[in-house]
């Protein structure tokens, strides 16, 4: 007797999602196998990841200046009615430091970061790849692998924590900005309520995650460029589906990093 697939089942399209999903996975996963493998052995490209630091993170700052004060600023003015109608006021400071600290900073910076350099990444590799650029580096015995794709991850790495830390310090001062408008509070009232309110165990778990975040920007841009294929329209795919990918990838990750959080600091 033969019993008939479900729909979901017979659509092609279906099945081609779930195998490009498993496929995105292994190849993510043996990407870092590899980085894992090759990273620790010498030479180190120290020069390369240096100027990939710049390239990639110090130009990184102006998008996200804007989006620091913009945090905290809006953060502000839409939680100050809430706390008036509540006589809570005097709590408004240390409850936005405390969701810029912890959630909104990193998620935040990583998802703009993402969008700026993960892109970048995936677009510069993928043209590389589809005018032979990689291939001839192999053959002139340069491993391309760690030359391109080591330095570029181990830069988003390193440099993501540092813009998170630049943007949550902008998102103060972007939310007293805000409570001068409505309440017109002191500046030595309001550093009194963060510095009273903020631990340095706030601090720690929302700037540590940004490594992993960082990790996964690099990963997923050089992951998409370095396999690029299909000439000029394959480097546009890369590009646009290495954010995609990126961004998904860190919100998922900052669930299970949020509830891992909680589980380890339970007083938090």
């Amino acid at each position: 007797m033969n019993i008939p697939k479900p729909k979901y089942l017979q659509n092609p399209s279906f099945r081609d999602m779930v195998y490009n999903f498993f496929v995105q996975i292994t190849g993510l996963t043996l990407f870092t196998w590899d980085y894992l493998k090759q990273g620790i052995v010498p030479p180190y490209e120290i020069e390369e990841i240096k100027k990939h630091m710049t390239e990639l993170g110090i130009k990184t700052f102006p998008i996200v200046s804007i989006t620091g004060v913009i945090i905290g600023l809006v953060m502000a003015l839409q939680s100050q009615p809430v706390f008036v109608r509540f006589g809570a006021v005097d709590f408004l400071p240390g409850t936005v430091a405390l969701t810029v600290v912890r959630e909104l900073g990193p998620v935040i910076t990583a998802l703009i970061f993402a969008g700026r350099v993960s892109s970048g990444i995936g677009a510069e590799l993928g043209s590389m790849r589809v005018t032979e650029q990689i291939d001839a580096m192999e053959v002139s015995a340069i491993n391309p692998f760690k030359y391109l794709v080591i330095t570029r991850i181990t830069a988003t790495t390193l440099i993501l924590p540092i813009l998170t830390i630049y943007v949550i310090f902008l998102a103060f001062i972007g939310a007293y900005i805000a409570l001068i408008m409505t309440e017109n509070m002191s500046f030595e009232y309001y550093k009194n309520s963060i510095v009273t309110t903020i631990e340095f165990g706030d601090l720690i778990p929302g700037v540590a995650k940004t490594f992993i975040f960082g990790y996964i920007v690099g990963l997923v841009g050089s992951y998409k460029g370095f396999m690029a294929d299909g000439g000029t329209a394959g480097v546009g795919r890369a590009s646009t589906t290495a954010v995609v990918v990126a961004s998904l990838l860190i919100l998922l990750v900052d669930t299970v990093l949020v509830k891992l959080t909680l589980w380890l600091w339970p007083t938090l």
